[in-house]
């Protein structure tokens, strides 16, 4: 198991990256309705704020303060995850490993927390704390400006 550096800081505030394990999957669209009650599930457990949010078809990314005193992010991505994959027909091939595990083969094993890589998300994003923020008076709705999009994006499998 990897021994992984991060921060503890009650309170804080992190970025994070977590991704679906088969990276061509749109399961995080076509299951948002699943996703956002996951979310809300843990949210309501052991409370947590959405800062930002973008979700893709195959990973997310979401920026989340915890309460004060609180350091505790590994057990809310641990109960979304889990709850999510709750939601979900067993359809999804394992290898012997998870299968001895008892896992699913839904989410890559962990997530990413950052502080940097964040990326200007266009408003066509459908699902995207974005439109909340605009719908709040935070942002106008051409902050992104007119963005030109051609080539492929994301990551080659």
């Amino acid at each position: 198991m990897p021994n992984y550096r991060r921060a503890f800081v009650p309170g804080g505030c992190w970025f994070f990256t977590v991704n679906l394990l088969e990276r061509r999957d749109t399961l995080l669209v076509d299951r948002i309705d699943a996703l956002r009650e996951s979310m809300e599930r843990a949210r309501g457990r052991y409370p947590f704020v959405i800062d930002a949010v973008v979700v893709l078809p195959d990973h997310l990314h979401a920026v989340l303060t915890l309460p004060p005193g609180d350091a505790d992010f590994s057990l809310r991505w641990r109960l979304i995850k889990s709850r999510l994959a709750e939601a979900l027909l067993k359809q999804e091939p394992l290898s012997d490993v998870r299968r001895a595990r008892g896992e699913r083969g839904i989410w890559q094993p962990d997530f990413g927390s950052t502080s940097s890589g964040m990326r200007r998300i266009t408003p066509a994003t459908p699902h995207s704390s974005f439109h909340r923020d605009v719908r709040a008076g935070i942002f106008p709705a051409d902050w992104a400006g007119e963005v030109e999009q051609s080539g492929e994006f994301g990551e080659s499998a």
